[in-house]
């Protein structure tokens, strides 16, 4: 029984798999990486280029344990580290905005160290690096993967965000595929960037919304579909569901009904449903 589950394992392994990179070294490389980009302390030229040097070469090794030529990994690795002169620029500017944005950030080296926002946004965009430029299965999807489970924040590794790109609080935040985001655009917990249904023979279709320069989405908003647009400089308020485009410069908000009273002199029963 034992040599016929290791068959079946062999078996599917070789029909339904391509290898991948071990997930802890992977990890390893990307935390290793993060603070060689943005370092607890201050450190000297020498120390970051030698840093470096010791990340490619673990990035290679992680291509290679793939099955990539070594011609090849000297390649996909070259590629990688000169792209990230323009990553690195990029995440300023998104930190730099979560300093301006947030008045409750003191320095820039809070955003960098202890915000999750950014921190998926710093992996988000290593991701899509990877994704853009490299193509490696699975290796993009298993990095934003970790940082889902890190911090509550969903992107995937396709989705275009531009730069810079703010998101507070962070948690339940989820951005498709498909999606495409502008500049200057600032999202709180909860939000929802989907589809508007999930049927594979839509693979290659536009499933998810497209959100402008400098839009303001509030919390535990739900916008869905390929189609749909929300248009520059709009401001969508907390709990919207959407589902059709607007009109750049809208404000789009929901009516609350909330009742406030006063337990003691209230004599009617008040029945919460869970």
């Amino acid at each position: 029984m034992s040599s016929e589950l290791s068959q079946n394992i062999i078996k599917n392994y070789e029909e339904e798999y391509e290898k991948v990179p071990e997930k802890n070294k992977l990890f390893d490389w990307l935390n290793d990486l993060i603070q060689i980009l943005f370092p607890y302390q201050k450190t000297s030229e020498q120390e970051i280029n030698s840093r470096i040097q010791s990340s490619k070469k673990l990035f290679q090794h992680l291509v290679l344990n793939v099955g990539i030529t070594e011609e090849n990994a000297e390649q996909y690795t070259a590629v990688m580290y000169e792209n990230l002169i323009q990553v690195h620029q990029d995440l300023l500017q998104d930190a730099k905005e979560f300093l301006k944005k947030d008045p409750a950030a003191q320095c820039l080296g809070e955003v960098l160290h202890t915000y999750p926002g950014f921190y998926a946004i710093t992996i988000y965009r290593l991701a899509h690096l990877i994704h853009q430029k490299l193509q490696l299965t699975y290796w993009p999807r298993m990095l934003t993967e970790y940082t889902h489970s890190k911090t509550g924040i969903d992107i995937h590794p396709a989705a275009e965000i531009g730069v810079p790109f703010l998101i507070d609080h962070g948690t339940g935040v989820v951005i498709g595929e498909t999606c495409k985001i502008g500049k200057y655009v600032n999202i709180y917990q909860g939000v929802t960037l989907g589809a508007m249904q999930v049927e594979k023979s839509m693979q290659n279709i536009k499933r998810h919304p497209t959100i402008e320069d400098h839009v303001v989405i509030y919390a535990n908003a739900t916008i869905l579909g390929g189609s749909t647009i929300i248009g520059n400089h709009s401001i969508i308020g907390g709990n919207v569901f959407l589902t059709k485009s607007v009109d750049p410069y809208s404000i789009v908000y929901t009516k609350s009904d909330a009742k406030v009273k006063n337990i003691k002199t209230e004599n009617n029963p008040i029945n919460f449903m869970i």
